[in-house]
């Protein structure tokens, strides 16, 4: 608990969010994406924490995505910003149930919005909107990628359905012949200890993508 109560060391801004930058007056719309999720988690009691997912909800773009580079003129959702801030609201609705029906619209219009775009590819060229997207590296930490979006819908148990087709077919592809994923190159970025080592079989990626086939199987 004395670990989230560190995240209000500067109490909220005038937006409602969570800012630690002393440089900007407004909160970072994927940073409180993940804090709402680590509170929610926690269940850490603070009131303000309803807050945070008030001003989340009030950052939603109208495509229906998270971006959080939308006050310096961003009009399109970002993969990253809007997978954070779901997982986010995930959380919180897990631990305060009671808010579910203000939150579950919102939800449902950025989950199309994943829909729209196969969960991985760009909405003008149906390619992948990024090649990192293709790759699996855990932890994700903030960077979005296809097995990030699956697990995300097979953890909220959403019914499989034909846009996450492409996806399902890329995470088979990259099952080696010995039925294992392999850790792919994490992002840049100081870590303390090295999980797994990159090109070997993952543990992590494989226990996430048969969570995921199970999921997809099952329905």
């Amino acid at each position: 608990m004395r670990g989230c109560d560190q995240f209000y060391f500067r109490g909220l801004e005038k937006d409602g969010g969570i800012n630690f930058f002393a440089s900007i007056n407004y909160s970072e719309t994927c940073i409180n994406g993940m804090i709402l999720s680590l509170l929610a988690y926690f269940k850490h009691p603070d009131e303000r924490m309803h807050s945070v997912a008030d001003y989340l909800l009030n950052e939603q773009m109208p495509d229906g995505g998270w971006n959080c580079r939308r006050r310096l003129g961003d009009s399109h959702a970002s993969f990253h910003t809007t997978i954070s801030v779901l997982e986010g609201l995930r959380d919180y609705i897990e631990t305060f149930p009671a808010r579910a029906n203000s939150i579950t619209a919102a939800r449902d219009r950025a989950h199309q919005l994943l829909f729209e775009h196969k969960l991985y590819q760009s909405h003008r060229t149906g390619k992948p909107a990024d090649p990192a997207m293709t790759r699996m590296a855990f932890p994700t930490r903030w960077r979005y990628d296809f097995l990030r979006g699956l697990e995300y819908f097979q953890s909220i148990q959403v019914t499989p359905n034909e846009d996450m087709q492409p996806a399902i077919h890329l995470l088979l592809n990259k099952r080696d012949r010995a039925g294992k994923w392999t850790q792919n190159k994490p992002m840049s970025g100081k870590v303390y200890f090295d999980m797994e080592e990159i090109g070997q079989p993952s543990r992590w990626n494989t226990l996430r993508a048969l969570r995921v086939l199970k999921w997809w199987h099952a329905n």
